[in-house]
């Protein structure tokens, strides 16, 4: 994990942000405009009028996220420049869950005075600012003076980002109990900023200040103690008898936990009321692991800041879309009533029924309300048209908005813009594959190529996902070296084989001899042949001993593909193709074929076609199917236009539902506008996301041409026709494309399983 997260961080460019402009500049018309002597136009326009700076510059989508390094997450007090990859981190998640542009600010701010001043010199630059990872309780002082002293939205993300997803967590968490807010006993281990704020966010929900009892490493948190005081722990300093978190948890309702892996108990546990509801929020490693929680008392809901467990407290609800509505509306502060408006809205989205697209990223039958939903999956696509809308309202509503959004039903669809469909989508698939091993077997994948560093490295990432049970072909010493050697621990007991040696080698030399004798293979020949590490791999998923298999990482396509066809073979069409995912910003496209058919026929188009529309369905996806051509539906006899044609009529016998196109150019095929411009009859208003090349040369060069100059993630390429699942990477592969490409493989296990039912 840590080499390869330093890794991700080093290669080039390095980092993980940069500045991309909005606007074309590629002559010197374009740079005219964009800078002089164009440029002097708004500036005029802006010192005439100070709100126009809004509509000529990007001021108003625009958030720094500032920090002095004093407080960092799991690490401490480590100062602003080792920040600095939190923040960039920070601003990733605020573009991709809302389209908000980020600067990340580190800086030497030791005190509040140098922090406040600072951040009051950038409020002609940004929208709002983001406080980030600032020590308690200095970052209360900022905030309170930046709240008064701005006109821009000001928001302490580990304070009331908190406090916003733990209240709506207990909101819902109440009801399931039946328990009345007002009349709740909540006890907090831990008094930072995240717990004194979340403590007086929910008394805005009827929590009675006397019933809360505030622990830090100290006990708790009473009238006249002197030690470790300041005025915001003492504004929840209770006249009590408890001197400990156990003494304090007696009878409680809730505990909410923000402090330090195992500090609660079984025992306290069952100390709790009847119905306890317990936040064990402290990362990586909670209060309590819900199951001893749970043990302890089986009525108990926990929840914790963890993706593998129900209920996830995670602060990815709350922030992007808050900011979202606050700049829409040019809020000049996140007001009270604002933070209010987030929880109410993200504990209403808990009760609704799920749609469809959440319950199959998690490949789930339902997500209900109850005690192990009591709070949107992170990745809820709705939690932006719900929480971005509700704040805005609330903005308005209070009087802190600058410009009032009059048609709220639009501003929904802007707000679709900025969610991509490639956003989480490997995430989304190794969900899904968790979510079906509960109830089949785990996916057995065999890596012929055991001693590829690139395949070692992104099975130490994909080991402790437990989505599948890997094995390694190749010397066991030459592999444990490596992975001895590059630190990869999770490896430490992979399976590792060589075929001569494993008991049924005989037997897949026997079998593969009584597949291809006819063809003059002698049993001599297959054993020479059964001893390399792809024909043994492909032999073991033909006879089922493994499910699915990955090579091709240190050989070419050629090579690598021919043992899997002589060996598995093709599916019930006799034909193999290659599919690559392009994840684009904001879409997903399939590229097909990209790697196996020089130049196919109108049957074999079809036939790929075909293929790969099942593939973008098993994926949850529609598909929208392009034939692309240099014309566009036209009688011309050339040979690609018409065997395309040709295609056209194969595919709408054998999938009338299919929606497709062509011949078609590919401008038109994947812009909508510009297709209902041209075509207004065409069958699908979205650009198409399935494109069909009619030969392997234009649809090798077009994937890597997006791969190399374009801004997007390419996948594959994947094959389709192939009896079992495998795929073959290219040579040139990265870490990442055999995590993606493994992850895949594993996916469509589980896929072909339920095929095969």
């Amino acid at each position: 994990m840590r080499e390869d997260a330093l890794y991700y961080h080093k290669k080039h460019p390095s980092g993980k942000l940069e500045t991309v402009s909005t606007k074309k500049v590629d002559s010197e018309w374009d740079l005219s405009l964009a800078y002089s002597p164009g440029v002097a136009a708004p500036c005029e326009e802006i010192y005439k009028e100070k709100d126009s700076v809004f509509d000529y510059t990007g001021k108003g989508n625009l958030v720094a996220v500032v920090t002095n390094g004093s407080a960092v997450l799991g690490l401490g007090s480590i100062g602003p420049l080792a920040a600095k990859p939190v923040m960039e981190g920070k601003a990733v998640l605020f573009k991709k869950f809302a389209g908000i542009n980020v600067f990340d600010v580190e800086i030497k701010a030791k005190t509040a005075e140098e922090f406040i001043a600072f951040c009051k010199n950038l409020e002609p630059t940004v929208g709002g600012i983001n406080l980030e990872d600032v020590a308690a309780p200095t970052c209360f002082e900022i905030e309170e003076t930046l709240e008064k002293e701005l006109n821009i939205p000001v928001f302490h993300d580990d304070q009331h980002g908190t406090a916003i997803i733990t209240t709506a967590a207990l909101l819902n968490a109440c009801e399931i109990q039946n328990k009345k807010m007002e009349d709740i006993k909540i006890v907090f281990s831990g008094a930072g900023a995240a717990a004194i704020a979340s403590a007086r966010l929910i008394q805005s929900f009827k929590v009675k200040k006397e019933n809360i009892l505030l622990c830090d490493s100290l006990g708790v948190i009473y009238k006249g103690r002197a030690r470790r005081m300041n005025p915001y722990k003492e504004e929840f300093a209770q006249d009590t008898k408890h001197r400990t978190l156990k003494e304090a948890l007696k009878g409680a309702d809730v505990f909410i936990g923000l402090s330090v892996k195992n500090i609660l108990t079984e025992e306290m546990v069952q100390s709790m009321s009847k119905t306890p509801i317990i936040f064990a929020m402290a990362n990586p490693d909670p209060e309590i692991l819900p199951e001893k929680a749970k043990k302890a008392n089986p009525r108990a809901i926990v929840a914790t800041g963890r993706s593998d467990y129900p209920n996830q407290v995670n602060n990815v609800l709350g922030f992007p879309f808050i900011f979202r509505g606050a700049l829409d509306v040019r809020a000049t502060h996140i007001n009270e009533e604002m933070k209010q408006a987030a929880v109410c809205a993200l504990a209403e989205l808990t009760r609704k029924s799920v749609p469809e697209s959440v319950l199959k990223a998690y490949e789930e039958d339902t997500f209900q309300f109850g005690p192990d939903y009591i709070i949107p999956k992170p990745f809820d696509p709705r939690a932006l048209l719900t929480v971005a809308p509700a704040v805005a309202k609330a903005a308005m509503a209070s009087g802190v908005a600058r410009r009032p959004i009059k048609d709220f039903q639009k501003y929904i669809h802007q707000l679709e813009s900025f969610q991509s469909e490639s956003r989480g989508f490997i995430r989304i698939a190794i969900n899904r594959i968790k979510a079906r091993n509960k109830t089949s077997s785990t996916p057995k994948v065999i890596f012929p190529e055991g001693a590829a560093l690139k395949i070692l490295k992104a099975l130490n990432t994909l080991v402790p996902e437990k989505i599948m049970e890997p094995v390694l072909i190749g010397e066991e010493k030459v592999i444990q070296n490596l992975i001895e050697k590059h630190h990869l621990l999770t490896l430490k007991d992979i399976k590792i084989i060589q075929p001569e040696r494993q008991s049924n080698f005989k037997k897949y030399a026997e079998e593969f001899y009584k597949m291809k004798k006819s063809k003059g293979v002698t049993l001599k020949e297959a054993q020479k042949l059964m001893a390399r590490p792809n024909y043994y791999a492909s032999m073991a998923v033909h006879l089922k001993d493994k499910d699915a298999l990955v090579t091709g990482a240190t050989d070419n396509f050629r090579n690598s593909v021919i043992p899997v066809l002589r060996t598995i073979g093709t599916g019930k069409r006799h034909l193999l193709a290659g599919v690559n995912l392009v994840l684009l910003k904001n879409r997903i496209l399939f590229f097909a074929d990209t790697a196996v058919n020089i130049n196919p026929t109108a049957e074999q188009i079809a036939h790929i076609t075909l293929y790969t529309a099942q593939m973008v369905r098993h994926l949850n996806m529609e598909p929208r199917a392009a034939l692309l051509s240099f014309v566009s539906f036209s009688e011309r006899q050339e040979e690609n236009p018409k065997k395309l044609r040709e295609a056209l009529q194969i595919i709408k016998k054998q999938d009338p539902q299919l929606k497709i196109e062509g011949e078609v150019q590919a401008d038109i095929a994947v812009n909508e506008g510009l297709a209902q411009e041209i075509f207004p009859k065409f069958s699908y208003k979205q650009g198409a996301n399935v494109l069909i090349f009619p030969n392997l040369d234009s649809g090798n060069i077009a994937y890597k041409l997006v791969q190399q100059l374009g801004s997007g993630e390419v996948i594959g390429p994947l094959l389709v026709g192939i009896k079992k699942p495998a795929n073959i990477l290219q040579r040139t592969c990265s870490v990442e494309d055999v995590i993606n490409t493994s992850v895949l493989t594993a996916l469509k296990v589980h896929v072909s399983r339920d095929l095969s039912k």
